[in-house]
């Protein structure tokens, strides 16, 4: 049985991914920052039938709660198949650059950029145990460079969170590094934008999260053909999902 990690996966998206990889046959370890809101959603998924999950308590801004989250995972199982990195902040507002605070700017970077670092440096030696491991790293079209310089890009004019922007940008980054580094192995590596979507996240507006769970679980799922060290947002680009840096 493959098993996944999934890093703020007690509710929204990453709980709705949880539900998805499960009914895939995987066994998934949820990664909460509250252990108490991750019991919750565990409680939730087995009472739908959904068994092979389990709680860990997770705060992916914490170096001690990341050691101890790899300790207990790796005193369950010698292997990690999946890594999907969702959990993230949108910064709070002012949302603009010169409004926007540094404390906004460390805070929204730590959990969205170096919390990634922190959970990905922690579980490779798991991944790499692997023969397909993957790496999904959950970002957002608002964190293209070229699409926030376009003007002609449908959101141009309204998707201003600089903070949200600038941290999902450098997490961008960070995927092209990673997948680099790896680029001679069996893994696959990208980021996903699963699309503006109805969750707590965005105050309840948007589509519906099965969609972006699916978007998000079908680069977990790729074959060794798949593609690796690319950005994909099909709500952006219908076609073939990948879109520009």
């Amino acid at each position: 049985m493959k098993k996944a990690l999934i890093t703020g996966a007690n509710k929204g998206i990453g709980f709705e991914t949880a539900k998805q990889l499960l009914q895939k046959g995987f066994y998934v370890y949820i990664g909460s920052r509250d252990s108490n809101l991750g019991k919750e959603a565990v409680k939730k998924l087995k009472s739908q039938g959904l068994s092979n999950v389990e709680v860990i308590q997770l705060d992916v801004t914490d170096e001690n709660s990341v050691k101890t989250g790899r300790e207990a995972i790796g005193s369950k199982t010698t292997s990690l198949d999946v890594l999907i990195n969702n959990a993230g902040i949108n910064g709070g507002s002012p949302y603009t650059a010169l409004e926007a605070s540094s404390k906004q700017f460390e805070t929204a970077f730590n959990t969205n950029v170096f919390g990634v670092a922190r959970v990905t440096q922690a579980f490779i030696d798991l991944l790499r145990k692997s023969p397909e491991p993957r790496i999904v790293n959950v970002s957002t079209s608002v964190g293209s460079l070229s699409l926030q310089s376009d003007p002609s890009w449908p959101a141009y004019n309204f998707a201003k969170f600089a903070v949200y922007g600038a941290s999902k940008a450098a997490l961008n980054m960070h995927t092209i590094h990673l997948a680099y580094e790896l680029r001679e192995t069996n893994f696959k590596v990208n980021a996903v934008c699963p699309g503006y979507t109805s969750t707590d996240f965005t105050f309840h507006n948007g589509g519906d999260v099965k969609i972006a769970g699916n978007r998000i679980i079908k680069y977990a799922l790729i074959d060794r053909d798949g593609p690796t060290g690319k950005f994909f947002s099909e709500e952006t680009n219908p076609e073939t999902g990948e879109i520009s840096w």
